[in-house]
C-alpha cells in the first residue's frame, strides 16, 4: 500500500486525515484521541468555550475538514474508551497521520481551524461535552425560529 502521507482511515470511522506536510509526527503513546463533530456545531463548541472564561483549559487544537463537513478536536489519549456523546465520534488516533507544525492547509484542504502552537494542548473532554450540548441546544432553537 502506497503511503501517501494522510492518515488513510474509513471516513466512517470519524478519522480526519491531516496533511503529512506539517512536520513532526506524534508517538502513538502520546497521541491525542480525536472527537469529530459536524462543522455547524463544532464551531458553536469552539464560540462557547472561547467565551467561557470560567473553563478550566479553553480549546485545544482543532481540525477542519476540506469537505466543509467536520470538525475534529483534539481530546487527551483515552477519550474514546468513555465517548458516548450523540452526534459526534471519538477515535482513537494512536498517532496515525497525527503531524504538528507551521506549515499552513491550503483552501479546501484539510488543516487546523486552531493549529497547536496557537492554543492549549489539547480540549478537555468533559468542557468539550458541555459545549457541544450547549451548541445543539443553541442550533435547535434557531432552526425552530425559522
Amino acid at each position: 500500500m502506497e503511503n501517501t502521507g494522510m492518515n488513510t482511515a474509513p471516513a466512517s470511522s470519524g478519522a480526519i486525515p491531516v496533511p503529512a506536510a506539517t512536520a513532526v509526527a506524534v508517538a502513538p503513546a502520546e497521541a491525542p484521541d480525536l472527537v469529530t463533530v459536524p462543522t455547524r456545531q463544532g464551531l458553536e463548541a469552539v464560540d462557547i468555550i472561547r467565551r467561557a472564561a470560567g473553563l478550566p483549559g479553553g480549546v485545544g487544537p482543532v481540525l477542519h475538514d476540506g469537505s466543509d463537513d467536520t470538525l475534529g478536536f483534539l481530546v487527551p489519549p483515552g477519550t474514546a474508551d468513555a465517548w458516548d456523546m450523540p452526534g459526534s465520534a471519538c477515535t482513537q488516533t494512536d498517532g496515525r497521520g497525527m503531524r504538528f507544525g507551521d506549515v499552513s492547509p491550503t483552501a479546501g484542504d484539510t488543516g487546523w481551524l486552531l493549529p497547536p502552537e496557537a492554543v492549549g494542548p489539547v480540549t478537555d473532554p468533559e468542557v468539550l461535552r458541555a459545549a457541544l450540548g450547549e451548541a445543539a441546544r443553541l442550533i435547535e432553537a434557531a432552526d425552530n425560529c425559522r
